[in-house]
């Protein structure tokens, strides 16, 4: 058996059958992009080890970085191609490339050699390309203050194309989705520690929140503080859609169905002000046969995006609440892309946001909602040049036909602990931290005033 298979096969089996060591738990700023809004994770990545930043994403299948010629690692390794061993990869392809024409160039490359090959894809523009699989070195910090080495980190090469729309300061994509081979996935199976992560997206673009892998808690808020916010946790269980066609560019699975790598909770309605917003029900259900329906939770969106009928409804009933004598608001024209604007003078604002009608979503049963205040619902727009001054409604129209009719993006994400327990199941949120007088980077402080000591 040559050595590069039996490296490959060492692989396989520690993603499958991990060898039992004392749990770690691994932690990683998420930063918020001032330019595009978007969520980035920062780790170290290659040999000698460098600072590398990942656009963080909850619903691709696998992570991927750029490999040009800059890329320079005394460890990174090709995989030799084996269709059995590619498939269980988790790439979703049996294609392989010649070593030659793949990226990053290799020096021991052998022409008639062929590597597993995969399909990145940046999932904001909805753009995908081929290139070959990689294995590099991956560290993160873990809660003891110590960087901690994955050695058998395993991604996809990646067009420098693929960047296009996402962070200036980023050269990649870190997958957090159900897959097989996303970034949690492949440290729990490294350090045989919990299938479970928690997140904490941050509002401000000048101060970071955490991501917290292989721990079901405790996640405490300040370090000089005993305030664990995993107390405060409510659950809800995830749901399987069992259809990921046109979750991706690329169909994977061939003639056979495959489940999608997305995260869906099961929203049976939506209130605001506590008053139901008329949905059809159906809507709200994921069909086993086309995977059309239901609530998902995305990163890749800078919103909410409701179905058409939805938004309008929901647009209807929130306007109608915050006209009310409890508000006294009155519209003005929005801009683009939002459907719901007011004039900013208009509104108070609090320490959980602007003062605006409280939006519910009710999940699998009546008393455990996810709250959505003011922080988290509207969105400040302005322009000095333009004269503009507005809070504007963060959910938008997502028009007719749309697979999933509910997605619930970033802006509705921050300030907010969210843990993602796949052993259970299920899904963990606290709402707004605002309302504790905290925020994700409090959690931050806890976790990374230790590398500071």
């Amino acid at each position: 058996m040559s050595p590069v298979l039996l490296l490959v096969l060492n692989v396989v089996c520690l993603l499958l059958f991990p060898v039992p060591t004392l749990q770690t738990t691994l932690v990683a700023p998420i930063s918020k992009d001032k330019s595009t809004s978007l969520f980035t994770l920062s780790v170290s990545l290659k040999t000698p080890l460098r600072p590398t930043e990942l656009y963080l994403d909850l619903g691709f299948l696998f992570p991927w970085t750029v490999c040009d010629a800059n890329y320079n690692s005394s460890s990174f390794r090709q995989i030799t191609c084996d269709p059995t061993f590619c498939a269980t990869l988790g790439f979703g392809a049996l294609s392989c490339c010649n070593c030659t024409d793949c990226s990053p160039p290799n020096p021991n490359c052998v022409p008639a050699n062929l590597v597993c090959g995969s399909f990145p894809e940046n999932p904001v523009i909805r753009t995908a390309s081929s290139d070959a699989a990689l294995i590099d070195t991956l560290a993160l910090p873990s809660t003891d203050g110590s960087l901690v080495l994955l050695p058998n980190y395993t991604f996809s090469c990646a067009h420098p194309y693929l960047l296009k729309d996402l962070p200036k300061t980023v050269t990649g994509l870190a997958a957090l989705s159900r897959a097989n081979l996303s970034f949690q996935e492949q440290i729990s199976a490294a350090f045989n520690s919990p299938r479970c992560f928690a997140l904490c997206f941050p509002s401000s673009f000048k101060a970071s929140g955490v991501a917290i892998f292989g721990s079901t808690g405790p996640y405490y808020a300040l370090s000089s503080s005993k305030i664990d916010l995993s107390d405060s946790l409510t659950y809800t269980p995830f749901i399987i859609n069992p259809v990921g066609v046109r979750d991706t560019v690329i169909t994977y699975g061939g003639n056979l169905p495959f489940p999608s790598s997305q995260y869906f909770i099961g929203l049976t309605s939506i209130r605001i002000n506590g008053n139901p917003v008329p949905i059809n029900s159906s809507l709200l259900t994921i069909n086993p046969k086309d995977g059309f329906g239901g609530t998902r939770i995305s990163t890749a969106t800078l919103y909410s995006v409701l179905e058409s009928s939805i938004q309008r409804a929901f647009t209807e009933l929130f306007v109608k609440e915050a006209a009310s004598s409890a508000f006294n608001l009155t519209v003005t024209a929005p801009v683009k892309p939002f459907n719901v604007c007011y004039h900013a003078g208009d509104l108070t604002v609090t320490g959980v946001g602007p003062l605006v009608p409280t939006v519910d979503l009710v999940l699998h049963a009546p008393n455990v909602f996810w709250r959505i205040l003011g922080a988290n619902s509207m969105v400040r727009v302005t322009s000095k040049k333009k004269g503009v001054d507005l809070w504007c409604l963060g959910f938008i129209d997502g028009g007719i036909n749309m697979k999933t009719p509910i997605t619930i993006g970033g802006k509705q994400l921050e300030d907010n602990l969210l843990q993602f327990d796949l052993e259970a199941n299920r899904l963990g949120f606290t709402s707004s931290l605002l309302s504790r007088s905290l925020s994700c980077p409090d959690v931050n402080a806890n976790y990374f005033s230790l590398h500071k000591k």
